[in-house]
């Protein structure tokens, strides 16, 4: 009996690390899906990365579209990192972890903010300042689950 509840609980604890999300929102791509972090600041647009700018933060890599904004990031990676480890801002505010798409973004107060796609960042745009204190509120615990 207590080998079949220790393998049972062996089983429990190794599908919940399964699956647990990397702190990063990440694709084969790399973080934010191969997205150049820098330029929604610079450009105030997406730009996907190049494979010769990358820099390694948080157990992900980032991919740049120049030298200068892999400078620029490693420099200063709080500055131009999404907010949330780059999971989607409405999602986090429910308390999970939604992928995001690169063109569903906004900056607020200096931040950048991915959501799961533009429709959904059209509702989080409505409650935006509200959405935002709930996410950072439930980020303390989720960004390690």
């Amino acid at each position: 009996m207590r080998k079949i509840a220790f393998i049972i609980l062996l089983a429990t604890v190794s599908l919940a690390a399964m699956a647990q999300k990397p702190e990063i929102f990440s694709t084969s791509a790399g973080a934010i899906r191969g997205y150049d972090a820098v330029t929604y600041f610079t450009d105030s647009v997406p730009q996907k990365g190049k494979p010769e700018f990358v820099v390694d933060y948080k157990n992900a890599k980032w991919y740049f579209a120049s030298a200068k904004n892999a400078e620029l990031f490693k420099a200063d990676p709080e500055k131009y990192a999404p907010q949330f480890g780059g999971y989607c801002a409405f999602g986090m505010s429910r308390g999970y972890k939604a992928e995001t798409q690169p063109d569903a973004w906004t900056i607020v107060d200096g931040k950048l903010y991915l959501n799961y796609n533009v429709k959904v960042r059209g509702e989080w745009n409505k409650k935006q300042a509200e959405l935002i204190t709930k996410a950072a509120a439930n980020w303390v615990q989720v960004k390690s689950q």
